[in-house]
């Protein structure tokens, strides 16, 4: 009986539970259908450290083999590795990981050659169509398997874009919340592969268990920061680092313990790269801090602003030749890295910011200048109709004198003394997701409660949990 995918093929991987919805069947003619999808002679796979991931990985090459590609075996990666991978080598790739999702998920993220990005729009769907319906035989001679560790050759690349061989001494807490940072982590910012660099590392949790058994690897909850945060404050670190599971977003906290906002680190990474190379184009999604913008526009450079969703960056990044370009949910992107998104590229843009300051300074007034407004983070609300909820938004709002209104991801309203809001519907679940910024908290709390207050009006449930990120 040949699957149904409908319920794990998201927007931009597959994903579901291990093994009712994910199991190595569905690998098999995943990877099939892969190579049918682009006609690859050779495709690169990577897996992270969950129980499944080795196992689907190897039924996802063997139907790549059957139809005729070779498989390029580079083991346990993080996803930027995997995406390194896909740009070194110049081959189309597959990442088996469910990210930071619980240890009984697990899921393929697909990639083309150079690690472009593969989405419903741009390949999944068909990929669906083909495993549903049954991946034809290709009549070409099996392909092989060649297995190759790519840890050494990721840790110089990365460490060729930025030089942290010269920076003042750093203590650096870094929680790999039992992911996959535990084993990338060691090459790229310890002397596991290469040379030392002035760097003391504090671990937490960096023993590979896709079981989790300390806190969920999704920094993106507040509650899996805690231990980070005073970890931090007890050691008198400089700066602690929190990655995702799979390692490809990274959250940063400053001496204090105390969460840098992601739109922060995108403005500091943007300062950089503009230094490098003035004029560039910056992108950013239309839920980041307002700042980000006027920051880059004061730099020099040229703000582009998207949807929020990686394949709307980096298509943009290949339409502008943008040279960087960063998400609320600390995603950020590098023209660098084949556009694409690689957490640990910007924990070292951040470590190399403080430690070219002078000995003194802190990462808390390091940032400072990049914080401009107060932000109400992600606030979801569970609604039965979602856009008869953002009409009577608009509705109330729209109509007031001196106020803007743009759908390019939901309803965005700019007010007359600087604040503005984002709701955009979930494309999964039954919710809207309310983002809020103004001059001040008291400012920002008093629009984020009128807006709600209609959101959650007739037609609303209840209030939704905080979001699991991406």
């Amino acid at each position: 009986m040949l699957p149904d995918l409908s319920a794990i093929v998201k927007a931009y991987d597959i994903r579901g539970v291990v093994p009712g919805e994910l199991d190595e069947s569905v690998a098999h003619a995943a990877g099939a259908a892969f190579v049918r999808l682009t006609g690859a002679d050779r495709v690169v796979t990577g897996h992270d450290m969950r129980e499944s991931s080795g196992p689907l990985s190897a039924a996802f090459a063997a139907g790549a083999n059957s139809q005729g590609a070779s498989v390029v075996e580079a083991g346990l990666a993080s996803t930027d590795l995997l995406y390194f991978a896909s740009g070194w080598l110049d081959l189309p790739g597959a990442m088996f990981t469910a990210s930071h999702n619980p240890a009984r998920y697990n899921g393929i993220k697909l990639c083309r050659a150079g690690a472009a990005p593969v989405g419903q729009d741009s390949g999944l769907r068909e990929i669906q169509r083909l495993v549903e319906q049954g991946v034809p035989p290709s009549g070409r001679p099996a392909g092989t398997v060649e297995r190759r560790d790519l840890l050494r050759e990721y840790a110089a690349y990365l460490r060729g874009l930025v030089d942290l061989s010269g920076i003042r001494p750093l203590t650096v807490v870094v929680d790999a919340g039992n992911g996959m940072a535990g084993h990338t982590v060691p090459s790229v910012l310890g002397d596991a592969t290469l040379g030392p660099l002035p760097l003391t590392i504090v671990p937490l949790y960096f023993e590979l268990d896709g079981t989790f058994p300390n806190h969920e690897a999704n920094p993106l909850e507040p509650a899996n920061l805690a231990d980070l945060q005073r970890a931090v404050v007890a050691t008198r670190a400089d700066l602690g680092l929190a990655f995702d599971g799979d390692a490809d977003r990274c959250f940063v906290v400053d001496e204090r313990g105390r969460a840098v906002s992601p739109s922060a680190i995108t403005a500091l990474v943007a300062t950089r790269e503009l230094a490098k190379e003035p004029g560039a184009i910056i992108i950013h999604n239309l839920i980041t801090s307002k700042a980000v913008p006027e920051i880059v526009r004061e730099r020099g450079g040229v703000p582009a602003r998207t949807r929020v969703g990686h394949s709307f960056i980096k298509q943009e990044m290949a339409r502008t030749g943008a040279i960087f370009g960063g998400e609320h949910s600390a995603h950020y992107y590098f023209r660098d890295f084949w556009r694409a998104d690689t957490g640990m590229l910007a924990a070292m843009h951040v470590l190399a910011a403080l430690g070219e300051t002078p000995p003194g300074q802190t990462l808390s007034a390091l940032t400072a200048q990049f914080s401009r407004y107060a932000a109400s983070g992600e606030v979801n609300s569970t609604v039965d109709d979602q856009a008869e909820r953002m009409a009577a938004v608009e509705k109330e709002y729209g109509s007031r004198d001196g106020v803007t209104v743009d759908h390019l991801d939901g309803l965005t309203v700019d007010l007359p003394d600087g604040s503005w809001f984002n709701l955009r519907p979930s494309n999964t679940e039954p919710l809207l997701r309310l983002n809020v910024e103004a001059a001040t908290e008291p400012g920002m709390g008093a629009l984020r409660d009128d807006v709600l207050a209609i959101v959650r009006g007739s037609g609303a449930i209840r209030a939704a949990p905080e979001p699991r990120g991406g």
